[in-house]
């Protein structure tokens, strides 16, 4: 009796062991973060081998015996995970179950560069993305809006602003393709038969659609802008916009200079006629309608003031008193 009520006070003593490892974390005070990766096809005898190597578990076949009671090894799910010391077995596990992969969001806002893109990435996921190394040549079998694209040309332009969810394991062509097939969808039939009306390319439209976005900012002055630069190129004139200066010399203010004016690119929109090598920036839809549907009006320049507001001339004359007027300090 006696040696049978020893083996059951050891049998007692070692599920208490057990459970006090699976249910007691190996650091309750710590908030130290830690990425952990499942692999797809790793079975839960090596997540447990991973767990403990990367001193998540005390024991991996704690782990282990948990998942096998609970009948859940075929359950854990594939992905990057985001864990902490102070997380005891169950808590991993339900993690894994329920599939709560590290997300890495992206506030792309009208207006963003390919390198802006690029920098709230790295913020968001600590991974770099070189997505302005991606070539339009390479997509352009799956998304036919990129045909009149060179093809030695990155995306710009074409990564459609919006707010995007990524898992951690995505890679830069996976991003491009996601924006690439957001923008696939918002430039509607209408949209594109239009263009091919007017004897356009989409390559063109996005072109100008991106200085209209960085020059003015309201619908209405969208179109006004759209209906003056069309008319200046038709008219062989130059588009002198500012936006495409700016873009040379990455500057945070909007001042720009004579010398810069001077600036031998093909971007330089002072320097040489037509619009420049390619986009700017990824327009929003409202600036990419504007180039399609530009305004008619009577005004041949504009100009910005610090506030904000559009100021229209319809002669040079005009132009520079506006100028003086709004732009002397």
């Amino acid at each position: 009796m006696n040696k049978y009520l020893i083996a059951l006070l050891v049998c007692f003593l070692i599920i208490g062991f057990l459970l006090w490892d699976i249910y007691l974390p190996k650091n309750s005070l710590s908030k130290k973060q830690v990425l952990f990766s499942i692999e797809k096809g790793q079975g839960s005898r090596e997540i447990a081998l991973n767990l403990q190597e990367q001193g998540l578990v005390k024991w991996s076949s704690d782990f282990r015996l948990y998942v096998a009671t609970k009948g859940i090894s075929s359950q854990l799910q594939a992905g990057s995970y985001s864990l902490s010391y102070s997380m005891n077995v169950p808590q991993m596990v339900n993690k894994f179950v329920l599939g709560e992969v590290i997300k890495i969001k992206l506030v792309a806002p009208e207006g963003y560069r390919i390198k802006d893109i690029e920098e709230n990435l790295l913020a968001n996921g600590n991974k770099t993305y070189d997505i302005s190394e991606l070539k339009a040549k390479d997509f352009k079998g799956e998304f036919g809006f990129l045909k009149s694209v060179p093809d030695s040309a990155s995306l710009e332009g074409f990564l459609f602003p919006d707010t995007y969810e990524f898992s951690y394991e995505a890679s830069k062509e996976d991003i491009a393709k996601k924006m690439l097939d957001n923008f696939d969808q918002k430039l509607t039939a209408v949209l594109r038969q239009e263009t091919e009306k007017q004897k356009k390319t989409i390559f063109d439209i996005i072109t100008m659609a991106s200085l209209i976005e960085k020059e003015v900012k309201t619908k209405e002055d969208k179109e006004i802008v759209s209906g003056i630069l069309w008319k200046r190129l038709k008219s062989k004139m130059p588009l002198q916009v500012d936006a495409t200066i700016l873009y040379l010399t990455a500057k945070e203010n909007s001042n720009v200079s004579i010398d810069e004016t001077k600036i031998d690119s093909p971007y330089n929109t002072y320097k040489y006629l037509g619009l420049p090598q390619g986009p700017i920036c990824n327009p929003g839809i409202e600036s990419i309608q504007a180039a399609i549907y530009p305004k008619s009006s009577v005004y041949w320049y504009y100009l910005s003031t610090p506030e904000g507001k559009t100021i229209f001339s319809r002669t040079l004359e005009e132009h520079n008193i506006a100028k003086y007027k709004y732009l002397k300090n």
